[in-house]
């Protein structure tokens, strides 16, 4: 996995973390002792997690060293571990397993769900988001650019790099383990201020894979182009001069 830029991350830092917030409202917990955060990131949804439960201790995990760096250094106080979600296992359950668009960078989601949900304590909860698994305009014009006879044959990896299934499928994982599951969506209109912005809205994220696998500056600044080509002509300015940047979110929540 290519390495995380914390700095870009948070440069939308308000839109990344308002489904951490509406996810953390929905768990119907009033005092859980133990929270993780999995996939934390910088920190900024492990402050959400603080200020729900203010009790209960909270953890932050990522498998990135630089984010895991950038939680320290924002957050010199509080826990932080260095860890992968896969195969991680507490030797005490938690009661609330927490993971704000994440768990898409992991494959073989319905044993990664099973998996998480038997680290749950009894009477806690899994829950999570990731961006939905229907395919956005932007998404679809990656994976098309990702076609271009110069760079073809270097984007099997970076076109499996996301996992996103259907809603169902985390149902019929975790309903036979739960006592009950929780699942809706939501669609976010983010306010950008231009159609560059959405491009590097994506570059810390999703577009990583597809940057990394390239080999020079040059080739970058193409597929770069190629894409805010592509989003400048597809995502309408509006009367101000902004942009409206819709995107979808699965969010699940399993009680045991």
């Amino acid at each position: 996995m290519t390495s995380w830029d914390p700095a870009r991350y948070l440069r939308f830092g308000d839109e990344r973390t308002r489904p951490a917030c509406e996810l953390a409202s929905r768990i119907a917990l009033v005092a859980p002792r133990s929270v993780i955060d999995l996939g934390c990131g910088p920190g900024n949804s492990t402050q959400v997690l603080r200020q729900r439960w203010p009790n209960a201790r909270v953890c932050g995990l990522d498998s990135s060293p630089e984010m895991i760096i950038a939680a320290q250094q924002a957050y010199p106080d509080q826990e932080w571990l260095l860890a992968n979600i896969v195969g991680w296992a507490p030797d005490v359950p938690h009661d609330v397993l927490f993971s704000n668009a994440a768990l898409q960078w992991v494959d073989n989601h319905i044993i990664l769900a099973r998996h998480l949900f038997n680290q749950v304590a009894p009477g806690g909860a899994l829950a999570f988001q990731i961006p939905s698994g229907a395919y956005s305009a932007l998404r679809s014009f990656i994976h098309d650019i990702a076609q271009d006879k110069a760079w073809g044959s270097r984007m099997d990896g970076p076109r499996a790099a996301l996992t996103m299934e259907e809603p169902n499928v985390y149902y019929d994982a975790l309903a036979p383990l739960a006592t009950s599951v929780d699942i809706w969506e939501t669609e976010y209109f983010h306010v950008m201020e231009s159609p560059a912005s959405i491009v590097e809205w994506i570059s810390s994220t999703g577009l990583r894979p597809f940057l990394a696998a390239l080999d020079s500056a040059k080739e970058k600044q193409r597929f770069v182009a190629f894409l805010t080509e592509r989003v400048t002509a597809a995502y309408v300015t509006r009367s101000d001069g902004r942009v409206l940047f819709p995107f979808k979110r699965i969010f699940v929540i399993a009680y045991s």
